[in-house]
Parts: C-alpha cells; structure tokens; sequence
C-alpha cells in the first residue's frame, strides 16, 4: 500500500510538473501578452481627407520680409512689406504679451494631417527673401520670448550684401528655427517650366540641406502665387506643406496653400491683434 501512494504522489508530481513546463514554453512563444497586443494595434496613422483639413480652426501664420526703417525712395506700397525694427519689436512683444506660443511647421502637420495637438494660442511667425535684418533684428527679437520662427531663403541671395550668410543661415538651424524653401532666385511658380523643378526647387533644397544639416520640407511661393495643377508636384519633390498669402486655400491640396497674414510697416500692434483674429477662422 504505501508502495502504491508513493508511485501516486510521484505520478501526480510529474503530472504537475509537465503542466507547468507547457504554460511556460507557451508564455514562452508567444512574448509579452500585453506587448504583442500594442505591437499588433499599432497601425500606420490615417491622413486626414482634404474637407478635414479644411474644417479644422486655421492656426494664424504671420509673413515678414524687410525689418528696416522706411527710406524716402520707398513707395507707399513697399510700407506694407517694410516693417520698422521699433514696430517689430513692438509686434512681437503684443504677440507674447496676449499668450501666444509659437509653433513650427512640423507641428502645424501633424495637426493638420493627423489631429495633433498643439499648445494654446499657436502662431506661426515666418520671414521671405533671406533679408539680413531677419537674422540681426527678427532672430534676437524672438529669441527674447522663446519663439522660434521659420526662415524660407531664396538661395540666389545667399552670401550678397544685405543678405544672410551660409554661416547665418546654419547659425539659425542650429538655434531650433527652421529652415525652409523660397526658390532659388524668386521665379513665379505660376510660370514654372519642366527644367525649373530641378533649378529653382530641387537644387535650393540641396543647397539648404548641405547648409543645416538638416532636411527641408516646406516651401512658401514667391508673390504666394500658386496654380492647382501644379501643386502634388511639390509633394513629389520631397515637401509635405506649402505657404501662401491671404488667397483662399485649394479645396483639393490644403496642406499646400496654408495661409499667412503679412504684418504690415503700417500696423500698430493692436492692428495686428485684430487682423489676426480677423483672418484665421
């Protein structure tokens, strides 16, 4: 009899142990239950449809260009793209003042085509034509209230008097600005021809790249003249959003005629206020 419990204890032993060794080979396999199932869920994020991107509130994109003070040989006309440094200054301290956070075009992006979020009151400031004073005077101005900016340089200019440097331009980079496309020597993308994608895109954006570093992306129109037929062709050279003015966005390609606001010389900065909240709905 004993015999025999003892033969039943064992068997029940062994019983117990093969049970235990299949649970955990099988735990084995098959990894961290949890895990798999995070890993297996994780899918590609769906891009928004062009009407969601439409429908979403538009973030306020302000455009510089020349921070200098007027001279008499300026036209009444060139007041609105000539902004002096005191007004700028004036500008930019309203904007920080009133609980706007600058963002940058990555961020718009993913806001845009994927629901990100962004912070409260988000403001893109941005600067054409790789005017020098946009470094000397803009960049430092920004740098006072932790903004950061976007920079589309025409690389014709590059290294002339009263234009940025590679040296700049890096140094930009460099300080979390971003930079961006704006052709080579100011072509109107309306009239782009087939041997101008290479000229005044594809050549730009390597000259920038070697320049930062860094990838470029985004892309604003000289005049912020586009046309429809053209616009996925940006796309297949590499960007994924492009930069108007005021003119109203492509029902079909939104993400590549975002619009912007210029700030002009005339403005006082309750000016700006209201045309901020004016135009961006």
């Amino acid at each position: 009899m004993k015999i025999l419990l003892s033969l039943g204890a064992g068997l029940m032993i062994l019983a117990s142990a093969c049970t235990y060794t299949s649970q955990s080979q099988t735990s084995s396999a098959s990894g961290n239950p949890d895990k798999d199932t995070a890993q297996t869920s994780k899918a590609p994020k769906k891009e928004a449809t062009a009407a969601e991107i439409l429908s979403k509130k538009e973030v306020p994109v302000l455009c510089y260009h020349q921070i200098r003070d007027w001279k008499a040989s300026d036209s009444k006309r060139a007041h609105d793209d000539i902004i002096p440094p005191a007004n700028f200054k004036q500008h930019i301290k309203m904007l920080a003042d009133s609980g706007y956070h600058t963002i940058l075009p990555d961020q718009l992006y993913d806001y845009l085509n994927y629901g990100g979020k962004l912070p409260e009151k988000p403001i893109i400031i941005s600067f054409d034509d790789t005017d020098l004073d946009q470094f000397t005077v803009a960049a430092p101005e920004l740098k006072k209230y932790g903004f950061k900016g976007v920079f589309f340089i025409m690389t014709v200019s590059i290294g002339r008097p009263r234009y940025m440097s590679k040296t700049q331009i890096k140094a930009l980079a460099d300080d979390g600005h971003v930079i961006a496309s704006h052709t080579w020597n100011h072509k109107n993308f309306s009239e782009f021809t087939n041997d101008d994608w290479e000229v005044q895109i594809d050549k730009p954006t390597k000259t920038l790249e070697t320049i930062t570093g860094k990838k470029v992306e985004y892309f604003a129109y000289p005049y912020g003249v586009w046309k429809p037929e053209a616009l996925h062709k940006l796309k297949e050279h590499g960007f994924k959003a492009a930069f108007i003015l005021s003119t109203k966005r492509d029902e079909t390609n939104p993400l590549f005629t975002i619009r912007r606001i210029i700030d002009p010389g005339t403005y006082t900065a309750k000016n700006l206020y209201h045309s901020i909240n004016k135009s961006f709905k």
